[in-house]
C-alpha cells in the first residue's frame, strides 16, 4: 500500500510541472484533478475485481504491473500533444487518469480486504504519500521531470513484486522485478539519449538548447539564438545574459544600459546602494554597476539560473558578472528576503519578474504573485533609505492593466505608510510605445519614499531628453489625463477601480492574484470571446480555467455513472443512505480546500513554494495517517458523538489556521528555515491529525449500515475532491485564500449536520448496532 500511494503521489506532483513546461502554467492544477478523478473511478472499478477469480494478493499485483506499463504510455502520450484544446483536453485528461486509476483500485482492493482494520490501512496510504512527498524535490533535481514519472513507474513494479510475493506466485514476483530493472535501465539510457522526452512545448517545437536542468518548480534550458544567450524558464519566459565587460564598455554599451527604461533609476540614483528581485541573466546588476553601484544585492529564487548558469556552468558568458565583489547573489524568494532583512536600499528592483511556471504544487504557489501585493510594496517601501526608490517594469498594454496595478499599489501601500500624496510619489516611462496595440511594449513604474523633489523631476526630465525612445507617461508636475493621471489624482480610487474596464485594484497577501485583470462583470464575456492579443497569456487562466472545470464536471459525471454502468447499482434509495452519503461529499471537497489554501498561505512564512508544497502535505498526510491510524480507538464506544465532536474540532482547527496564518507570518519572518518549517508542521498537525479521522470512521459506518453504498462513497468522494481542486481556484482568486479555508471548515460542519441528522434518525437497533462497532 505506502509503495503504491509513494509512486501515485510522485506521479500526481510530476505532472504538474510537465504540464506547466509543455502547455501553460494554467494547466498545471489539473493534474491534481486528474489524480483525484482516477483514483475515485478505480476506487469504484474495484467491485468489478471483486468479481474475478483468484488469489486477492494475485490480483493486487497484476493490477500494479498494469499500472507500471500505464504510465508508460500516458507520459508517451501527453508528450506528443503539441496543445490541448476541446476534445485534445479531454484524451489529455482521461490518458493521464489511467495509472491514478489503478492505483485507485489497488488501494480499495486493499481498503475493502481489510474494512475492519480500515485505520491502520489508510495510515500506511497516507504515510506512503507523505514519502513520496519528501522523495519528490530530490527526484526532480536529480532526474527531471519524464525521468521522475519514469521512476513512479519503477516504484509501481517494485509494488507488484511486493504483491505477488505475498500470493505466493514465483513467476509473478520474477516478472515484476525484471520489469523494474527494465524500467530503470530506460531511466539510464533515457538521461542519456533523451529517448522519451519534451520535443514540443506551447504548440511550438522546442529550439535547440546547449543545457538543460530540471528542479522542484522549473526547467530551465539554456539557448542561444542569433544575438544573446537566453535563459528560458518553461519552454516560455526568457532571460537573457548580460555579456558585457564592464571594465571596457563602449559609449553605446553604457548608453543601452543607463537609458532604457529600467536602467533610468540608476540614472537618478547613480552609485546606489541596490536590492534585485529576479536578476535572471544580470541585466540589472549590469546597470547597477555601470552607474557607479559598490554595493549590489541580487536576489534570485532559482539556483539553476544563479548558481549552476551564471556561477558554474557558464560565467564566462557574463565575464563572471556574479563572481564580481560588489556583486551579492541569494538564493532566496525575494519578498523572503526583505522581510527579514535589516538593511536599507536606495534603489529596490524587480524587472518582469513573472516565470509562469507552476511549482510542483499544483499551480496554486505562484511564487511571482507574493512579489506584487500592496503588503509586499508596504515592506519595499519600509526598506528604502528617505531618498529611496523602487522600480518595476511590467508589460504595456492599452489600455494599461499590469503597470496601472502597480500604481495602484502603490497607491495604497504609501496611505498605509502615512503619505496623504501618492500623486507626488509616481513616474511611468514606457519602452518601445510603438508595440502597445501587441505585445512588447514596457512601462517601468518608479515610486519613491517621499515626494519627488525639484533635482529629481529635473534629472528625470534631462533623462528623457537623452532617450527620446523612452515615452513620458506620468510625471508629477505634467499631471497628464491619461489613464494613471486619473488614478493617482482620483478623489476615491475606488470610483475608478469598480468604473475601469479592467480589474487593476490592489491585491494583498491573502488575494494575491496580481495578473488576474478581468473584471467580475465581464468574466462569461471574456470566456465566451477571450482576450485580445495582449490578454495571451496574462488572462489565458480565465477561459482555460472555465474549460478545465468543464472537464472536471465530465470526469465527474463518468465517476458517478460508474457503479450503475459497470455494477449495475442504483443511486441507494433506503431512507439515510443518500444524505449518508452526502457526508462523503463535503469530506472530500473539504479537505482539498483547505489544503490549496495553506499551502499558498504558507509560501510567503517558509520562503520558496517547494518548502510550502513539502511542508504542508506531508505536515498533513503524515497527521492525518496518524489520526486515521488511531480513529478506531478515538471513537471508542461513543460513536457518533465523537465523531461529531471531531468534525467540529476540524472546522475549530482550521478557522485559527486561517486567522493566525498571518500574524504567524509577521511573528516568525526571521526565525530560522529549520524553525519555520517545525512550527508549521506543529500548527498543522492539529487539524491534520482530525481531518484523517472522518473518512475511515465514515467508511466504517456506512459499511455497519448500508454496505451497498460504500461504492458509491468511493465515487462520490472522489468526485467531490475533483470538484474542489477545481473550485479552489476560483474561490480563492474571488474571495481570498483565508475564506477558501473557511468554506472547507464550513464542508466539515455540513458533515456534522449530516452526521447529526443520521444519529436523529437512527433506528434504535442500529444504533445498538453502531455502539458495538
Amino acid at each position: 500500500m505506502a509503495f503504491t500511494t509513494f509512486a501515485t503521489l510522485i506521479l500526481e506532483l510530476t505532472l504538474t510541472r510537465i504540464f506547466s513546461v509543455v502547455f501553460f502554467y494554467h494547466f498545471a492544477f489539473l493534474a491534481i484533478s486528474i489524480a483525484l478523478f482516477g483514483l475515485g473511478a478505480g476506487g469504484v472499478f474495484y467491485y468489478v475485481v471483486a468479481g474475478w477469480a483468484g488469489n486477492v494478493y494475485w490480483k493486487l499485483g497484476g493490477l500494479a504491473m498494469l499500472n507500471s506499463l500505464a504510465v508508460i504510455f500516458a507520459l508517451v502520450f501527453l508528450l506528443g500533444v503539441r496543445e490541448p484544446t476541446g476534445a485534445t483536453l479531454a484524451m489529455v485528461f482521461f490518458a493521464s487518469a489511467l495509472p491514478f486509476f489503478f492505483s485507485g483500485a489497488v488501494v480499495s482492493v486493499a481498503v475493502s480486504e481489510a474494512i475492519r482494520r480500515v485505520g491502520t490501512v489508510y495510515f500506511f496510504d497516507l504515510l506512503g504519500a507523505a514519502a513520496g512527498c519528501l522523495a519528490l524535490v530530490p527526484f526532480l533535481n536529480r532526474f527531471g521531470g519524464p525521468n521522475t514519472v519514469l521512476a513512479a513507474s519503477v516504484l509501481f513494479a517494485v509494488s507488484a513484486a511486493i504483491w505477488f510475493h505475498r500470493a505466493g506466485s514465483l513467476s509473478g514476483r520474477v516478472g515484476a522485478v525484471v520489469l523494474a530493472l527494465l524500467f530503470v535501465a530506460l531511466i539510464v539510457y533515457n538521461g542519456k539519449q533523451h529517448l522519451i522526452d519534451i520535443r514540443y512545448a506551447k504548440g511550438q517545437p522546442l529550439p535547440r538548447e546547449i543545457f538543460v536542468q530540471w528542479n522542484s518548480f522549473s526547467r530551465i534550458g539554456l539557448v542561444h539564438p542569433p544575438y544573446d544567450y537566453g535563459i528560458v524558464i518553461d519552454a516560455d519566459a526568457a532571460t537573457s545574459i548580460a555579456t558585457f565587460d564592464l571594465e571596457h564598455l563602449s559609449p553605446s554599451q553604457r548608453y543601452n544600459l543607463l537609458y532604457q527604461g529600467p536602467g533610468i533609476p540608476y540614472v537618478l540614483r547613480p552609485a546606489a546602494k541596490t536590492l534585485i528581485i529576479g536578476p535572471g541573466g544580470g541585466w540589472d546588476v549590469a546597470r547597477a554597476l555601470t552607474s557607479g553601484s559598490k554595493d549590489v544585492t541580487a536576489v534570485e529564487i532559482n539556483p539553476i539560473i544563479a548558481r549552476t548558469i551564471m556561477q558554474d556552468r557558464f560565467p564566462d558568458l557574463s565575464h563572471r558578472l556574479y563572481f564580481r565583489p560588489d556583486v551579492h547573489v541569494v538564493i532566496e524568494d525575494g519578498r523572503s528576503f526583505v522581510r527579514r532583512s535589516h538593511e536599507k536600499y536606495q534603489v529596490l528592483q524587480a524587472t518582469l519578474v513573472d516565470t509562469w511556471a507552476a511549482t510542483a504544487a499544483g499551480a496554486f504557489a505562484l511564487s511571482e504573485n507574493n512579489l506584487y501585493t500592496t503588503d509586499a510594496f508596504r515592506d519595499y517601501l519600509s526598506h528604502l533609505t528617505d531618498d529611496g526608490l523602487m522600480v518595476f517594469t511590467r508589460w504595456g498594454f492599452q489600455p494599461p492593466r499590469e503597470s496601472l496595478r502597480l500604481v495602484s499599489l502603490a497607491i495604497d501601500s504609501l496611505e498605509q505608510l502615512g503619505e496623504t500624496q501618492p500623486w507626488k510619489h509616481v513616474i511611468v516611462v514606457r519602452e518601445d510605445a510603438e508595440k502597445l496595440a501587441g505585445f512588447g511594449a514596457q512601462d517601468t513604474v518608479i515610486v519613491f519614499r517621499k515626494p519627488l523633489a525639484g533635482d529629481d523631476l529635473g534629472r528625470i526630465s534631462a533623462a528623457l531628453a537623452e532617450a527620446p525612445q523612452l515615452q513620458l507617461v506620468y510625471l508629477p508636475n505634467e499631471r497628464p489625463k491619461n489613464e494613471f493621471g486619473r488614478l493617482l489624482e482620483a478623489p476615491d480610487p475606488e470610483v475608478f477601480w469598480k468604473n475601469y474596464a479592467f480589474d487593476v485594484s490592489p491585491v494583498d497577501d491573502d488575494r494575491p492574484f496580481f495578473f488576474y485583470t478581468v473584471q467580475p462583470r465581464d468574466l462569461w464575456a471574456f470566456v465566451k470571446k477571450g482576450g485580445d492579443a495582449a490578454d495571451a497569456k496574462v488572462n489565458r487562466a480565465v477561459p482555460v480555467l472555465f474549460e478545465l472545470l468543464g472537464v472536471s464536471l465530465l470526469a465527474t459525471v463518468v465517476v458517478l455513472a460508474l457503479p450503475p454502468l459497470l455494477l449495475g447499482t442504483r443511486l441507494p434509495v433506503q431512507k439515510g443512505e443518500r444524505s449518508f452519503l452526502l457526508y462523503f461529499v463535503c469530506i472530500g471537497a473539504g479537505y482539498i480546500l483547505i489544503q490549496v489554501a495553506l499551502i499558498q498561505k504558507f509560501v510567503l512564512f517558509l520562503g520558496h513554494p517547494t518548502y510550502a508544497l513539502t511542508v504542508i502535505i506531508f505536515s498533513m498526510l503524515l497527521s492525518s495517517g496518524v489520526g486515521s491510524y488511531l480513529s478506531a480507538r478515538w471513537m471508542g464506544q461513543a460513536g457518533n458523538s465523537r465523531l461529531l465532536a471531531t468534525l467540529v474540532g476540524v472546522a475549530a482547527t482550521v478557522s485559527a489556521l486561517a486567522l493566525l496564518a498571518t500574524p504567524l507570518n509577521e511573528v516568525g519572518v526571521g526565525w530560522p528555515l529549520p524553525v519555520k518549517m517545525l512550527v508549521t508542521a506543529c500548527v498543522i498537525a492539529p487539524a491534520g491529525f482530525l481531518m484523517g479521522i472522518p473518512f475511515p470512521t465514515g467508511l466504517s459506518q456506512l459499511d455497519s449500515r448500508f454496505p451497498r453504498a460504500v461504492r458509491w462513497a468511493w465515487a462520490l468522494n472522489a468526485a467531490a475532491s475533483v470538484l474542489g481542486s477545481a473550485g479552489a481556484i476560483f474561490l480563492a482568486i474571488y474571495i481570498g485564500l483565508r475564506a477558501t479555508m473557511l468554506v472547507g471548515a464550513a464542508l466539515y460542519l455540513a458533515a456534522g449536520a449530516v452526521q447529526w441528522a443520521q444519529r436523529k434518525a437512527m433506528p434504535t437497533a442500529h444504533a445498538g448496532a453502531e455502539v458495538s462497532l
